[in-house]
């Protein structure tokens, strides 16, 4: 607390009157920073055209900003059992971007040019691979580039997400 004080210019005391304690001000940050990250999510992925851009969107906005947050989220992983965050505080964080994934990942579908899978499944499963991706990064298991990392995930979801070619002896 006193160094959030001593950055923020003002009286120790003074963080008091809006936060009870150090846990506080964590929760408010990270909800502050996961709601700005399914901002800038969503926006990545309307942008995109297609449904492989769209998943790479996607991946990318979350790697990068764990990347450019890596101190706060060791913190956050070190503090976790003091915040007591739910999954469906999380799930609701990541409600919105994995939404607009499976409508995407349905329109493709329904376009021919992908097979047919649960939308809303592969989505999900998007969002795992992808939260899985960032924790190795903050463990130190990976120091590859985002793009590399990214690029990966993306073609390991592409590739599942393939239309089955028929077997000539079918």
């Amino acid at each position: 607390m006193d160094e959030i004080a001593k950055e923020a210019g003002v009286a120790k005391g003074t963080i008091y009157l809006y936060f009870r304690s150090k846990t506080e001000v964590y929760k408010a940050v990270l909800d502050h920073d996961m709601k700005a990250l399914k901002k800038s999510t969503l926006e990545r992925i309307d942008a995109a055209k297609s449904l492989r851009e769209k998943i790479r969107a996607f991946t990318l906005a979350r790697l990068e900003n764990a990347e450019a947050r890596k101190e706060f989220f060791r913190i956050m992983d070190s503090e976790q059992g003091n915040l007591s965050l739910t999954r469906g505080q999380y799930r609701d964080w990541l409600r919105e971007p994995a939404q607009r994934l499976a409508l995407a990942i349905e329109e493709a579908a329904g376009r021919g040019e992908i097979r047919s899978v649960p939308s809303d499944k592969v989505a999900w499963i998007v969002a795992d691979m992808t939260r899985g991706t960032i924790q190795r990064r903050l463990l130190g298991a990976s120091d590859a580039p985002l793009e590399e990392d990214s690029a990966f995930l993306v073609g390991f979801i592409w590739a599942s997400l393939a239309k089955r070619r028929e077997s000539p002896h079918s």
